[in-house]
């Protein structure tokens, strides 16, 4: 079996993890479960390009059980859990090209490896694989039948490559699912960009001037749960529209110069590039903390932090401290990386269970519908949405109202007023 990661000597804490996870993941293990005799997926090569933890390794095995051939790379350089990783080669035999801290020719090295067994369907979390292949080209575009997308920020690549006529198979952008932004997003990422930063900071948020950059749902998630441990929340936004809700959610709104010179800690979450740079730098309080939870470490603009910097040094595992001109010290977390990601564990696994869910069915439905569906990019269909709900509510053990034939009737009908 071909595959590349840091130390077998990691399998067994690796499995542990895998095997903590997997209660927190009933839906996921249902659907596998399901899939052990039916075998849905089978023969279908998957080549996935995620973050490589214990949620991914849950997904990962569904697929296998599913009947698929799947090969799995890292999708961000410092998000490998690389005791995972050797788990799913020795334990499960699943193909696994990931490293954590591998350098930029190394991860892209990885991705090459994914797809070098010709994948009829692609998993995509940032859309680099996808942006890889497509750069490939040849037989090895032509044999892909379909494809997910994880996050984001890899939906609104693709949308520009759809837009473009540039993208040559059908993905379903997982992402914009119910069950997976707004929940995934929004309790997942506020949960877990909290714990990172905290993590490697130790700081007390109760009373800190925290700034989040955007207000999707990641922001707005970050926002609540910075609010209910206490700190002073500014949002920085520009779409009106956002900005107002995140007024009337109870937090301050104000520009990235305002906001620059007000806050104490800093969390970008937009999906853009060079939100915080040069001008923004001089503006901060000394001691002032950066992070950033968008997927690539392309928000804080860390070419101009380092050009204005006289001195840097590493003062805590993943916290670097830069020194201005000015003598002000500013803080970056994780390289700018997500700092869920490179300095805690991602998302809580119950979130994850429904993100993972509808990545597992969509995979099922590119399979069975392959087609009817054109090089496009798709939201995932209504039916997978609303059976991951069911499944997950089945799951906590929740029962939810069902509408008798007479709310049916009244609610398709339109003679009957007052």
């Amino acid at each position: 079996m071909d595959y590349h990661v840091s130390d077998l000597a990691f399998v067994s804490e690796g499995r542990k993890k895998i095997e903590w996870v997997q209660r927190e993941m009933p839906v996921v293990s249902g659907i596998a479960a399901g899939w052990k005799n039916t075998k849905p997926l089978q023969g279908v090569r998957i080549a996935a390009c995620l973050h490589v933890t214990s949620e991914t390794a849950v997904l990962m095995t569904a697929l296998k059980e599913g009947g698929a051939e799947v090969r799995l790379c890292a999708s961000n350089p410092l998000s490998t859990q690389d005791e995972i990783a050797s788990s799913l080669v020795q334990d499960f035999g699943i193909s696994v090209f990931a490293v954590r801290g591998e350098d930029r020719e190394t991860y892209y090295q990885h991705i090459e490896s994914v797809l070098s067994f010709q994948p009829q369907v692609t998993m995509d979390d940032g859309a680099d694989l996808v942006s890889t292949l497509h750069q490939k080209g040849g037989n090895l575009l032509a044999g892909v039948m379909g494809g997910t997308e994880e996050t984001t920020t890899g939906v609104t690549r693709l949308r520009s490559m759809a837009y473009h006529a540039k993208l040559r198979y059908p993905v379903i952008a997982v992402n914009d699912a119910d069950t997976k932004h707004l929940f995934d997003n929004r309790y997942g990422t506020g949960q877990s960009t909290l714990e990172g930063i905290l993590r490697v900071t130790h700081i007390l948020l109760s009373g800190r001037r925290c700034v989040v950059v955007g207000y999707g749902w990641c922001g707005r998630g970050i926002a609540l749960r910075a609010r209910g441990m206490g700190a002073r929340v500014a949002v920085v936004e520009v779409d009106p529209v956002k900005a107002l809700e995140a007024l009337m959610d109870g937090n301050e709104v104000l520009s990235m110069t305002q906001a620059a010179a007000w806050g104490d800690l800093f969390i970008t979450v937009t999906g853009d590039i060079s939100v915080i740079r040069k001008e923004h730098f001089f503006l901060m309080n000394d001691g002032a903390i950066l992070s950033n939870s968008g997927h690539f470490n392309v928000e804080i603009d860390i070419e101009d932090l380092e050009k204005v910097s006289v001195n840097k040094r590493s003062v805590r595992s993943m916290v670097d401290e830069y020194t201005l001109a000015n003598g002000k010290r500013i803080y970056l977390l994780g390289e700018g990386r997500l700092v869920n990601l490179t300095c805690a564990e991602g998302h809580p696994p119950m979130v994850m269970d429904m993100s993972f869910a509808n990545q597992a069915l969509s995979v099922q439905y590119i399979k069975e519908h392959v087609s009817d569906l054109r090089p496009e990019v798709y939201t995932v269909p209504q039916e997978i949405d609303q059976e991951v709900a069911r499944l997950k509510l089945s799951s906590l053990s929740v029962e939810i109202e069902k509408l008798t034939e007479k709310q049916i009737q009244y609610l398709s009908s339109w003679e009957m007023g007052t």
